[in-house]
């Protein structure tokens, strides 16, 4: 009997989609996740659907290890129930040795489920990538010793006890885990298929990386997005109190925003140098054709973008992901355009190892689409933020919904021939039909997911509800393009 593949996920904190050289970024530089994209097959239209609170991540990441729909986690994902079977938790049930490194931003519980061994475990969601508190893997699941942190110590004698055993002053976050995970496979000699959960906790901001890596973009090298906007385009009441929005003044400055942009790429060449250790590790233990590798990150991010900076919005820039798999079973140097979730990589992962998918798994296997270029899995995805924004799209088309106590505003896109969002095709003649077939399906898919049930939709739904009963006589259409001219509630 063929041993199953060895699986590595390479995790990345806010890489957003198009930050990979060999992906079409001419400015980057990432040889080892090009090496990475030539090896295997990139879906260069994987998202994910948003999330329930700032921290995007949180969702996003539980999502990922259940395999569950946004609004079918245990509410924002601070943690994964004992029902919902995580990646790591159904492969160690298969007869896989688990190893888990890094952030882990969904509790202690579900990550002891998880994992059968483990090193730097943070528990948190953002930090000091010099200073992060990290655990030590603890073979009875308990991760309760705290110790003492002064958050602000020049303004304030305040401090916090963290979850953790000790802090390794001084080691960048992203030399901790990938030393850590490079350990890990050198020592490995066990006959059974192992798991390695290698997640970073870069490129978040704060924007920090070793001198060598300091110096390697220069600002005013870095061209602007196409839809750099000095303000946001829209404002749906995080712009102003959002901590990632907070992060750089208003108006944008162009170059401040060139300046972010550089430090952003530098931080992902530093990933890309220790994902280059860690796969030469791989293949210095002769097991580069046994094992399957992931690469993808947990969410997108603005900066600058549409007058943003941060991800709380479901604009392509904010749900568009990196996801790049090589390996056994998975064809090289291609490309798939389909539709898809980052939680659908769990159970293509079942499959491609031979592991029974567990029931409670939603994802959607991928392994159609790898095997053959023009099958679909998803035709549409649902995408939401907080009780604010809804949206969907499909493989053109996108539709954003804007419903709070104080906006009404609808945006369209045809991404076919705006792929940076910057003309909105909601007022335009012609579109009628697109926006009502699209938004037919972002109602069917509400019920499918059962948004207008949970937290967030409960409120959302019933801001549009309000919308819905106060216009009596049609109103003037907002231009969706102009904060200065969206709807108030009609009265």
């Amino acid at each position: 009997m063929k041993k199953q593949p060895n699986v590595i996920i390479l995790l990345t904190d806010d890489q957003r989609a198009g930050t990979i050289h060999a992906l079409g970024n001419d400015v980057i530089q990432t040889p080892h996740m090009d090496e990475l994209v030539r090896r295997g097959t990139s879906f260069t239209r994987a998202h994910i659907p948003g999330g329930t609170l700032g921290a995007v991540c949180m969702p996003s990441r539980a999502m990922l290890n259940s395999g569950r729909t946004l609004f079918h986690l245990s509410g924002e994902g601070q943690d994964i129930p004992a029902e919902h079977i995580t990646l790591g938790e159904c492969l160690r049930g298969a007869g896989y040795h688990t190893h888990g490194v890094g952030k882990w931003h969904n509790g202690p519980d579900s990550y002891a489920r998880s994992f059968s061994s483990g090193a730097d475990i943070f528990f948190g969601g953002m930090w000091d990538h010099w200073n992060v508190p990290v655990c030590d893997y603890n073979p009875n699941g308990q991760y309760e010793h705290r110790i003492h942190f002064t958050p602000n110590f020049s303004a304030s004698g305040a401090s916090m006890l963290v979850r953790a055993d000790r802090i390794n002053a001084g080691v960048h976050s992203t030399d901790l885990f990938s030393g850590d995970a490079v350990r890990f496979i050198q020592s490995y000699n066990e006959e059974k298929p192992f798991f390695l959960y290698l997640s970073f906790l870069a490129p978040h901001d704060p924007r920090t990386m070793p001198e060598e890596f300091k110096h390697m973009y220069k600002a005013e090298d870095i061209p602007l997005p196409d839809n750099f906007a000095a303000m946001p385009v829209v404002n749906c009441g995080w712009s102003a109190r959002g901590r990632d929005e907070t992060i750089e003044a208003y108006p944008r400055d162009p170059m401040k925003v060139r300046q972010h942009i550089a430090d952003y790429y530098a931080m992902i060449s530093h990933i890309d140098y220790r994902i280059g250790e860690v796969m030469d590790a791989v293949r210095e233990k002769g097991l580069l054709e046994d094992t399957i590798v992931v690469l993808m990150g947990d969410n997108g991010l603005a900066i600058g973008q549409h007058g943003l900076m941060g991800k709380q919005n479901i604009y392509e820039h904010s749900v568009g992901v990196p996801l790049v798999m090589a390996g056994p079973g998975i064809p090289q140097n291609e490309r798939r355009e389909q539709l898809c979730y980052l939680l659908d990589v769990y159970p293509t992962l079942c499959e491609l190892c031979g592991v029974e998918i567990p029931a409670s798994v939603e994802g959607k296997s991928l392994l159609p689409v790898l095997q053959n270029a023009d099958a679909r899995v998803r035709e549409e995805l649902y995408l939401a933020f907080q009780a604010r924004i809804r949206g969907v799209m499909d493989e053109r088309f996108k539709l954003l919904e804007y419903r709070t106590e104080n906006l009404k505003l609808t945006q369209l896109f045809d991404l076919q021939n705006d792929p940076w969002e910057k003309n909105n095709c909601f007022d335009l003649a012609g579109y009628e039909e697109i926006t009502a077939r699209l938004r037919e399906r972002l109602l069917a898919l509400r019920d499918e997911w059962d948004d207008a049930k949970s937290k967030h939709g409960s409120v959302y739904w019933q801001a549009w509800e309000n919308y819905e009963k106060a216009v009596v006589v049609n109103p003037s259409r907002p231009t969706g393009s102009d904060p200065a001219k969206q709807l108030a509630l009609s009265k």
